[in-house]
């Protein structure tokens, strides 16, 4: 049995330098294989390669890194940032960080983090001040930054504008509507003014017309009657006239008498 111990150990520690190598052979078979599918843009295919072998890659980097590509190919940009987020701590080389950090700002961009996406660019030059890539999309990403801020306080403006006009709209009515009620009072006061004159003038007259004497209405006469009056007054005068003439014929024979 001492025999055979050291022969043991000798197998299990063989096994523990085949077994990691074995492992990391395959994750780079992996890896390989996600790159060929890659290259042919079967970008859904290399993600599932890049996958696997990210459990069996020696050095962790190349998977994660390969898979936020195949991510960000799919346009699946949140998942692409997670996956070079994750990566930009596990490497201790400047040029992968610098890499790491250029595609997590086009993740970030492309998922609309802007102000994120330039934290990114920024740290990628810190890593490579000669990437001239990262100093593109940095400049890009600033320019987007600064219509966006522009395109805000437009609106800002707009908004404030519109409750300016708003606001004058309702004053406008506001003042119209106390011009109408005043001119509805200036109105009513003219007409009570109107009728209490009216009303004083009547009461003047009334009290006028009980001092005075009474006095006797003349009536007017219509041209018929005035006719008939005055046929009337001619015939009484023709009656006068003719009994004057039998007075005066009386009064003769009577003042006569008989002469015998």
């Amino acid at each position: 049995m001492m025999k055979k111990r050291p022969l043991i150990i000798l197998i299990f520690f063989m096994l523990a330098l085949v077994i990691p190598e074995a492992r990391a052979q395959q994750g780079q078979k992996l890896i390989r294989q996600g790159n060929k599918a890659f290259e042919k843009e079967k970008y859904d295919e290399a993600e599932v390669a890049y996958r696997k072998a990210k459990g069996e890659a020696k050095d962790p980097f190349v998977p994660d890194f390969n898979l936020g590509d195949a991510l960000y190919r799919q346009k699946k940009y949140e998942d692409a940032t997670n996956s070079f987020l994750s990566v930009t701590g596990t490497s201790q080389k400047e040029k992968q960080k610098s890499d790491a950090f250029y595609n997590l700002g086009n993740s970030l961009l492309q998922a609309g983090k802007i102000d994120e996406s330039i934290e990114a660019y920024k740290n990628a030059l810190r890593m490579n001040p000669g990437d001239m890539d990262a100093k593109y999309n940095l400049s890009y990403a600033l320019r987007l930054k600064k219509q966006q801020q522009q395109k805000q306080q437009q609106k800002q403006g707009n908004g404030q504008n519109q409750n300016q006009q708003n606001q004058q709209n309702q004053d406008q009515q506001q003042q119209q509507q106390q011009q109408q009620q005043q001119q509805q009072k200036q109105q009513q006061g003219q007409d009570q003014n109107q009728n209490q004159q009216q009303q004083d003038q009547k009461q003047q007259q009334d009290q006028q017309e009980q001092n005075q004497p009474q006095q006797a209405r003349k009536g007017k006469i219509s041209k018929e009657d005035a006719e008939r009056l005055l046929q009337a007054l001619a015939n009484d005068e023709k009656k006068v006239q003719e009994k004057v003439k039998k007075a005066k014929a009386v009064r003769n024979k009577t003042k006569s008498g008989i002469n015998w």
